[in-house]
């Protein structure tokens, strides 16, 4: 593969830039319209939940779609799976335009669109390495880091007012963010990936061992998965805490949803402004000291959520926690990127993915366990103890001091 250009002048990373963060956009938006729309056709919140077991039900099926990232063409994957979301949120906009509601229909289109977004996510993340420099990637990374959280931050209100004006239109704002991200794709000239070479085709189970063999014999890898699912369970809990707190401390539901999004809003700015920081830190600093310093950030913030109650201090620090949890993900994803094998990469994505956010159930329900036995004081207090106990691991850890050398090939030891 010839060298991509500066990524100021890398066209195709700029397409395909734009392209998914306008998919992810549309994607967080029908996200937040399915229970909405359940909810005003039939009030049921047992009917919601159904929706939502079959939204959320592709993330266990994620690993085959990290093999079939490693098997296929990904930019065809992707240019697949936005015809697929397509065709589904079509057919359930124009039902709804001709006032047609059947949970059926809308059951199965919430399982094509999330599962088709996933593996989209997943195939475009294995190939940003193709398309960038090699000392591109940390900036890339950041810029993806960045557009997944504004994306975050901008869909979620936008589907609630599209919602709100006609119950179809967020299905028509996801269509058509899909169709640019199409278009987008068909204008890129790059290759998403490298020549594979040529050998009997083994099995998806087959493909699936050798992937996940690979990353286990990887210390670096194991442990940087280990700690991010960790933390991830730590913050399921203090979110649901953050939560209970609130509500706790306002007398109606109404204000206590003010004061939610105000913390939310804040905390959202504070990731943003991580992301687009990124690429700096990971040049003014190594890859250890920024990995450890954001889990003694996590570990001195964390606890101060027990005693703060203003919606404005309590969005600070989870703006500050945002902010690290933003370096975190860009440093993890930059040697992640630079040391799997590209034929790789789509499982190690997959496997990460999975590790990273299957403990946050269990987070959120060890959460709400303790803040019926303990209060919110002593669970956030407890929370900001184990995370502490992760911070002394991190910085104790040979594995993250290994973080300093990146070796550029590993494909020997698949």
């Amino acid at each position: 593969m010839s060298t991509p250009p500066a990524l100021r002048a890398n066209r195709d990373f700029l397409l395909l830039w734009t392209g998914a963060g306008l998919a992810f956009v549309g994607s967080r938006i029908s996200t937040v319209a399915y229970p909405m729309l359940v909810l005003a056709f039939t009030g049921s919140a047992s009917d919601a939940g159904i929706v939502g077991f079959f939204a959320n039900l592709p993330y266990l099926l994620q690993l085959a779609g990290g093999v079939l990232a490693d098997r296929v063409d990904r930019r065809r994957l992707m240019i697949v799976c936005d015809l697929g979301r397509i065709a589904a949120t079509a057919t359930m906009a124009v039902a709804l335009a001709f006032g047609r509601f059947w949970l059926p229909q809308v059951a199965c289109v919430a399982f094509c669109d999330n599962g088709l977004a996933i593996l989209y996510r997943i195939a475009e993340r294995a190939s940003v390495r193709n398309l960038v420099r090699d000392d591109d990637l940390p900036v890339a990374l950041s810029r993806n880091e960045a557009r997944q959280r504004g994306a975050g931050l901008i869909g979620a209100p936008v589907g609630s007012f599209l919602f709100a004006l006609a119950r179809w239109a967020p299905f028509v704002s996801t269509l058509a963010t899909s169709l640019l991200s199409l278009l987008s794709l068909l204008m890129i000239r790059s290759k998403f990936q490298t020549e594979r070479v040529k050998g009997p085709r083994r099995s998806m189970a087959a493909d699936l061992r050798a992937g996940l063999a690979w990353a286990w014999h990887q210390p670096v890898v194991r442990v940087i998965a280990l700690l991010i699912a960790g933390s991830n369970m730590l913050f399921a809990a203090l979110t649901l805490s953050l939560q209970y707190i609130v509500r706790r401390e306002h007398s109606s539901a109404a204000e206590a949803g003010v004061a939610i999004g105000v913390i939310f809003g804040i905390s959202g700015a504070g990731g943003l402004l991580g992301a687009l920081n990124a690429a700096w830190w990971t040049r003014a600093v190594s890859l250890p000291t920024l990995v450890i310093g954001c889990n003694i950030v996590w570990a001195v913030l964390m606890p101060l959520v027990a005693v703060v109650r203003s919606p404005v201090g309590l969005g600070a620090l989870f703006a500050g926690m945002g902010y690290a949890g933003a370096l975190w993900n860009v440093a993890a994803a930059a040697y992640q990127q630079r040391v799997t094998p590209d034929e790789l990469q789509g499982r190690l994505l997959s496997v990460a993915i999975l590790v990273a956010y299957g403990t946050v159930p269990l987070g959120s329900m060890a959460g709400g366990f303790l803040l019926n036995a303990w209060g919110a004081v002593h669970t956030v207090l407890a929370l900001g103890a184990c995370m502490a106990g992760l911070a002394l691991w991190t910085a104790l850890s040979p594995a993250i001091r290994e973080l300093a050398v990146v070796p550029h090939d590993l494909a020997s030891q698949i």
